[in-house]
């Protein structure tokens, strides 16, 4: 069992999940008739069980948890939210792009499976690795059903006998949001920043299609606010927040200026190769590699720095 005493009587809650991370940080916290929960794992047994450890350690059981709130709808974070909801009886809260997202991606009658593979077959991805991408898209369903019913999350919530204000941080997902509580400076952050890791920033069709200006956009806007620590979802919690937002700005920084120098009349697909060189993808890691690069590419493209050719397979051009 992996859970750790917080701040405002809370808990942080390492739930397993079959990814390199090992881990999604989701968080329970006490309230005079009963539990909050923010984010909740994927929906697989080994995350079931070690939610029913939690409870049984902390002498509860799932009815007394009433309300759920997500940061966001990757099924890492919602998979079992709609399991849980139907052995808690909670209402549910997330923002309502998100909850868009979550029907889009796996609802009933979803196409998405077949729209991503045509996007990677557009960005020059070769057609059996397509199929690999599709087949395991579509074997992610059985990790997410059923779905919650989702009611939109306000301005401020309160938990811990705190009022947190819900900040709205696109990027990472478009619906993203994190939970700031000003008294003592502290950030439920979710995926947006993340210690030793960057966050995947990622285009993926019906979303936004530039997700890393407002993912760099966002980043400004909570250094803004007066953090002293985040509770990430994953690794560590993170005390140095001001210098770890420059570090990830300086990241895409350098991360753009090299796919710019890479984009000689290139595709995706062969840009990403490069990219990804040092490391061995399997089709869901791949997923992620194509849809990343195509969202710095149309960041480049956005600020006129390269020329995109829209063409079968599309491919991209230094502009200068």
């Amino acid at each position: 069992m992996n859970i750790e005493e917080i701040e405002f009587g809370g808990y942080r809650i390492g739930i397993p999940v079959p990814f390199p991370m090992k881990y999604v940080y989701c968080y329970l916290f006490k309230q005079k008739n009963g539990y909050v929960m923010i984010d909740v794992g994927l929906k697989y047994r080994a995350a079931r069980e070690a939610w029913q450890e939690v409870f049984d350690h902390l002498g509860i059981t799932h009815r007394n948890v009433h309300t759920i709130y997500l940061t966001h709808f990757h099924p890492d974070h919602s998979g079992l939210s709609g399991w849980m909801q139907e052995q808690t009886g909670a209402d549910l809260f997330m923002n309502e792009i998100d909850a868009a997202m979550i029907e889009l991606v796996w609802g009933e009658g979803s196409n998405q499976v077949a729209k991503m593979k045509e996007m990677v077959l557009q960005h020059g991805v070769p057609a059996d690795l397509a199929d690999g991408i599709a087949d395991h898209m579509e074997k992610l369903h059985m990790n997410v059903l059923p779905l919650p019913t989702a009611k939109p999350i306000g301005n401020t919530i309160a938990f811990g006998e705190k009022q947190w204000t819900v900040l709205h941080t696109p990027g990472h997902s478009e619906g993203h949001v994190c939970f700031f509580q000003e008294d003592e400076g502290i950030l439920i952050g979710g995926d947006h920043i993340l210690e030793k890791i960057t966050p995947n920033i990622s285009v993926w069709p019906g979303a936004s299609q530039h997700p890393l200006h407002e993912y760099i956009d966002s980043l400004r806007k909570v250094k803004q606010y007066s953090i002293k620590k985040i509770y990430s979802a994953h690794h560590s919690p993170i005390l140095n927040v001001s210098e770890r937002i420059d570090e990830l700005i300086q990241h895409h920084d350098e991360r753009l200026a090299y796919i710019e120098s890479l984009a000689d009349h290139k595709t995706t697909y062969e840009i990403a190769k490069v990219l990804f060189s040092h490391r061995k993808l399997n089709p869901h890691q791949w997923r992620f590699a194509i849809a990343e690069t195509v969202a710095h590419l149309n960041y480049l493209e956005r600020e006129g720095r390269i020329t995109k050719q829209s063409q079968e397979p599309i491919f991209y051009t230094r502009s200068n």
